[in-house]
């Protein structure tokens, strides 16, 4: 019998309610589906189809080209908020730049950075190699600089960063002011958040700066010997954070994602997170794992969904990168079908149907891993 049946049935003997962070499982009878003509949403994704540089994928046309004078990247080419840029490296001078996601109106952002983030739709967060950040209008020299003494990130459109320190043989995590830490005779405000464990502290804002999501350990499974890993949510001004899931009570202990601690996965109308949950067999959080699935919180509701289509034991250290269609129906990301001869495959899940569609194929693992790198809007 299903363990949630089972769990349900004795809170029920024991007249308890129910959990109140329920999981519904979306488990089409067809496997991943062929793209068909017309395939919705549309738009650009970008990967990488080599080791040389960054390809566009043109979902409406079917059609893949490289794209010069780029280089694969990750989470550090950020999409913006109306999903039509992309921040980029530039590796013939290495310079940031901004571009249309099909490689067209190039333009300088900044010669020294080591990443450029969307702090706005019209105002950049610029982070130095020497661990500064600043403020930056497009089109302006003005800087605004932050004081991002041991934060890691920053809060979109706002003031507040996540802190990370070190404490005793550990790292903690906080929320905090960053415009009220260093005012004279007043308090830091922060929210402590607790332990910054290796692949149990994952934390992404929301696109609308509203909320911030981490992964934090809950309760201790007996049967392996492990704390798992569940989703807290903070909004800033917020005394306390609240427990978005209850993962350990209908799977046991489970991880959430991998050692990179930027990848849940917001959807652009900041109501859904996506993430995967990856069973723990035994007390190594990184080698006594199971499958990885993907699963959807519902931010709003607290409803969990667990689509059952596609697993994958390519997990370590981070499973595949998530990414959302702009219209916030679809996620994307790089799938590994064992015996299919394809490579690495562009997936898409239609979130209201669970059906995996293959979208294209060949994805070269440019960085050590094969991964979407964004999915926006034609120019």
């Amino acid at each position: 019998m299903n363990r949630r049946i089972i769990l349900l049935f004795a809170f029920l003997l024991l007249g308890f309610a129910a959990p109140v962070h329920s999981i519904t499982d979306i488990c089409p009878a067809v496997g991943i589906q062929t793209r068909a003509p017309g395939f919705q949403p549309g738009g650009i994704i970008l990967t990488s189809f080599d080791k040389a540089n960054l390809w566009v994928y043109n979902v409406d046309r079917d059609s893949r080209y490289p794209l010069p004078d780029t280089r694969p990247c990750n989470g550090n080419c950020r999409l913006s908020p109306d999903a039509r840029w992309i921040t980029y490296l530039n590796p013939l001078n290495n310079t940031y730049s901004k571009m249309r996601l099909d490689g067209t109106e190039r333009t300088l952002v900044t010669e020294y950075a080591t990443d450029v983030e969307w702090w706005s739709p019209d105002r950049f967060l610029i982070w130095t190699p020497g661990h500064q950040a600043y403020l930056q209008s497009e089109g302006s020299v003005d800087r605004e600089y932050l004081n991002v003494q041991q934060v890691v990130s920053v809060q979109p459109g706002g003031r507040w960063g996540l802190k990370i320190e070190q404490e005793g043989d550990g790292f903690s995590r906080s929320l905090l002011n960053l415009e009220t830490r260093d005012l004279s005779g007043i308090a830091e405000a922060r929210v402590r958040l607790g332990e910054s464990k290796p692949y149990l502290n994952a934390a992404s804002w929301s696109p609308d700066g509203t909320s911030l999501a981490y992964v934090a350990t809950g309760l201790l499974d007996s049967s392996v010997n492990a704390e798992g890993g569940e989703i807290f949510l903070i909004r800033p001004g917020e005394s306390a954070p609240q427990q978005m899931t209850d993962l350990n009570s209908l799977y046991g202990a489970v991880r959430i994602n991998g050692r990179n601690s930027s990848e849940l996965s917001w959807s652009p109308d900041s109501t859904r997170i996506a993430f995967w949950v990856i069973e723990l067999i035994g007390t190594d959080i990184a080698t006594n794992t199971g499958n990885a699935v993907m699963h959807v919180l519902n931010v709003n509701t607290g409803e969990t969904t667990s689509y059952c289509g596609f697993s994958t034991t390519e997990h370590t250290p981070n499973p595949p990168r998530l990414l959302w269609s702009p219209d916030s129906t679809h996620i994307a990301f790089a799938g590994n079908v064992p015996a299919d001869d394809k490579g690495y495959l562009v997936l898409a899940l239609d979130t209201a149907t669970g059906v995996f569609t293959e979208l294209s194929n060949g994805i070269y693992p440019a960085l050590g891993t094969a991964d979407v790198v964004a999915w926006g809007l034609q120019p």
